[in-house]
Parts: C-alpha cells; structure tokens; sequence
C-alpha cells in the first residue's frame, strides 16, 4: 500500500512514524517548504500525547526538549492568585505534561521519520494538492490545507473571532515552580507564559491575547512579526512580583502576530482514498493545550485503523471527538480569566 502525506508537520510527521510501526513500508512525506527549520514558538503536549510519543521510542528524545509542566496556574491582572492544579506527573498522570518549542519538537520527529523511513522519506520543495496514483493521500497540510480545499473548494478562508494572538519567546528568571504555566487576565485581555528550555537559561514562552484595535489586516499579512512597542502598550503596568510582563515581552528577540482563528466542523474527512488529519481536518482555537496533541492522537488512531484494514474507524473515533473540542474551545472555557 503506498501512502503520500502531505504536510511534514507535527501531525504528518507522527503519522509517518505510526504508519511506519504499524508495517506500512511505502510512506512518504511531501512539504511545500523548501527547508524544515525550528520555526514557531512554544506548545503544549498534554499526557495522552506523550504517552502516544512513547509507544513511537520518543520518550527520552522528548524529555530531552521540554520542560515537564509542574502546573496551571490563574491570576487575575495584578498577580493576584485565583487558583491552580497540578499536571502531569503531579496530577497523577502517567506520562508528563510538555512544554516544547514547536519547531525543536517537529525536527525531533523529522530526524526519527528519516532515521526509520529512510532519508528520502521526506520530499520537501513538494506541495500536494489532490490525489495522485497513491492509494492513500492523508491530508496533514494545516489550516489553509491544499488538500481540504480539494474537498471543499467552496468553503474559504478560516472564520476570524476578533482576537489576536502576540506570540514570543523571551530568556528570564524562572518564576513560581521553575515549570509552572501560568494565566492572567481582567476579561478583555490575557497573558500566558510558561518556560520551554530551562538549561543554563530559562527560555519562556509567552502569548499576549487582546481584541485588535482599528481594522483588519489583509489576510495574506497575518502571522507577520510584530510591534513589540504596541504589545507592551496594552500590558505596560501588569508587574507581578515574580513577573514582569512588559518586560519578558521587550526582552524578545522577535515576536509574532496570529488571528485566533479555527475551522467550522466538517460533517466529513473521507473520501475514497483521501482523508484528512490534524488542523486539517479541525483547526481549533488554541484553547487548552489542544491542538499538536490531537494531531498526534489522530495520526495513532488512523495507523492503527489501518493496520485493521478499517480506514472508516479512524474517523468514526476521531471526528466526534474533536468536533466536540472545536465547539468547546468557541467556547473559550475554561481560559477565560
């Protein structure tokens, strides 16, 4: 059986390396960019993830690029504690919660694809757009997926909530736990941060949340670098006294500007010899440390459907499953602070 995926993100990567498991020789991976290089900044990779990452051998490999989560903390614009919990190991998990760079952790797993497929597996320069002679296109392109347009072409860009995203990754003092990923917030906006790398420095990833003023960027303009004078703008006097907000965010070497944006549920993935995973498949808001775990626990159970010669099963188990998350996350619960 050949299978093509297109897209050599988290998801595409992992199923790659699950399909390899499952006895499938003939995969290989097609990226649209020329080069895979660490780019992005920080994500979550909840215990169900990590435990799928395990079952793969990645165990030590990944612990060896993030920072297990000690907990969620909430406070309100002026440190003020609300409340918090512990995660991961702490929460009474089996397998940790991480905190990793997005881009470290998609080489990780190129580097394994590679290691076991063989190091043509991956075709970069390579950009798939419908099915081919295959007998499987896995469609794993994000959320502006060529593959999904194939099957919708009418449905357009992905809907907009109002909000933006500031993203970036600052080098500071560790604060609380050393591990601990904390929330604040007055109702309108919010600030996020938690470490990434805590080496010989603790590298923090932080996320600034607002409504944007004035009017919308062209969309071909959005997840462009950023004003960080704008940003500290709207987070001037949010001084904790073990955090300095305004400060992690002019301390960043760069920072970036995303939409909070998500696709509408689809009342379908399949067809024939095409389906689609990951943000692809159910882009949602970045609510909840979501996203990259549900792309892995996709890319698991569609490996093991297959190995059953069941490919409808994967998206009898995972459609339900995260049409649920993407209306919750509309929801924005329970970030909201």
């Amino acid at each position: 059986m050949r299978i093509v995926i297109a897209g050599a993100g988290i998801g595409g990567l992992t199923a790659a390396l699950s399909l390899h498991a499952a006895g499938f020789e003939r995969v290989t991976v097609h990226e649209a960019a020329r080069e895979l290089r660490p780019l992005g900044v920080g994500i979550n990779l909840l215990p169900h993830a990590v435990r799928e990452l395990t079952e793969l051998g990645l165990a030590d490999r990944l612990a060896g690029i993030g920072v297990a989560t000690a907990e969620l903390a909430y406070f309100n614009r002026y440190g003020t504690p609300i409340w918090s919990e512990p995660r991961g190991l702490g929460a009474g998990y089996a397998w940790p919660q991480y905190s990793v760079h997005r881009g470290q952790l998609q080489l990780l797993l190129l580097e394994a694809v590679r290691e076991r497929l063989g190091p043509d597996a991956v075709r970069t320069g390579s950009r798939i757009t419908a099915p081919g002679e295959e007998d499987l296109l896995i469609g794993a392109d994000g959320i502006n997926s060529a593959v999904r347009a194939h099957l919708y072409p009418d449905e357009g860009p992905p809907p907009w909530n109002g909000l933006v995203l500031w993203r970036g990754l600052t080098y500071g003092e560790p604060f609380l736990t050393g591990r601990s990923m904390i929330m604040a917030g007055d109702g309108t906006q919010k600030f996020v941060a938690y470490p990434v790398e805590t080496g010989g420095r603790t590298l923090i990833n932080w996320i600034a949340e607002r409504p944007l003023d004035g009017e919308v960027p062209e969309r071909g303009n959005w997840n462009r670098p950023a004003d960080v004078a704008e940003i500290v703008r709207h987070f001037a006097d949010w001084r904790f006294d073990w955090l300095d907000v305004p400060g992690l965010i002019t301390g960043a070497e760069a920072a970036y500007e995303y939409p909070m944006v998500d696709r509408d549920p689809l009342p379908r993935w399949t067809f024939d010899r095409v389906t689609l995973l990951g943000d692809a498949a159910h882009a949602m808001y970045p609510i909840g440390s979501n996203g990259a775990s549900q792309a892995i626990i996709d890319a698991r159970v569609l490996a093991h459907s297959l190995a059953r010669g069941d490919l409808g099963a994967y998206e009898e188990l995972r459609r339900p499953a995260t049409t649920a998350l993407q209306l919750s996350n509309r929801e924005m619960g329970p970030e909201i602070v």
